[in-house]
């Protein structure tokens, strides 16, 4: 797989796209540069990480029509093609195999449904996308492609956006990149009493983020456990990334 991507300046420099908050441009150039050879990408959490993202932001893009979501979780850049064109001799095809059989490429460069002049999601009804129905992607909207039938596509009757609860979601952000994975459940309890709007959560994503660079330094012993971190509210604590020793 190719280890640099290009970015068309039709999309990053697009009013639309400018308009978008900075941690949901920042989530569509990381889900990009995690992305397969063909614009797929499975590494959704990860990659909000990066760009300390949150699921709203997700949501934005998903709704803006500047990724697409399929029932395996797996993602695609809609407007992939229209900036990384490939060698062979340096092309690895994608490991989606269904999810790319759905899809062929319009004439300007961007997916689009087989035997179809019609993009993705202009098949779509308004606020419907396609969508995974799993942690830790976020689901939006209740739709699905019938693998069986390429042109098949179903929405709920009133299009209602169908969203999975934001708390279990950022706590699964939460539990993947915290270092010590032990007593899920009840830290899953006190996570979900601590992080009572998202404004906190992004507190308590910040506070774990300074931390990460102290912890990598040292032996996973003497890194707390998530719910006593969680509990004594460690991620209002001071941190020096220079320290190379942080009492706990």
């Amino acid at each position: 797989m190719a280890e640099r991507r290009m970015f068309t300046k039709k999309i990053t420099d697009d009013d639309h796209f400018l308009n978008l908050s900075s941690p949901a441009q920042a989530l569509y150039l990381h889900l990009s540069m995690n992305a397969d050879d063909d614009g797929f990408c499975n590494q959704i959490t990860a990659s909000m990480f990066k760009a300390h993202a949150s699921v709203t932001d997700l949501e934005a893009l998903l709704k803006n029509r500047y990724i697409y979501q399929f029932d395996s979780g797996v993602i695609v850049i809609k407007h992939w093609r229209m900036a990384n064109a490939l060698r062979k001799d340096r092309y690895t095809p994608t490991a989606f195999k269904n999810e790319m059989a759905m899809l062929k490429v319009g004439e300007n460069g961007a997916y689009k449904l087989p035997d179809s002049n019609d993009t993705v999601a202009e098949r779509l009804p308004n606020g419907c996308q396609l969508v995974a129905e799993r942690l830790p992607q976020v689901s939006i909207g209740k739709v699905s492609i019938d693998k069986n039938n390429k042109n098949n596509i179903s929405c709920n009757e009133n299009s209602e956006i169908e969203v999975l609860d934001q708390k279990e979601m950022w706590f699964e952000s939460f539990w993947e990149i915290y270092p010590k994975h032990q007593d899920k459940k009840k830290a899953k309890q006190k996570f979900l009493k601590a992080c009572t709007n998202e404004k906190e959560y992004k507190a308590i994503m910040d506070g774990l983020r300074n931390v990460l660079p102290v912890w990598a330094k040292k032996d996973t012993k003497y890194i707390p456990m998530p719910t006593t971190w969680l509990n004594g509210e460690r991620w209002n604590d001071e941190v020096n990334v220079n320290l190379y020793e942080l009492p706990f």
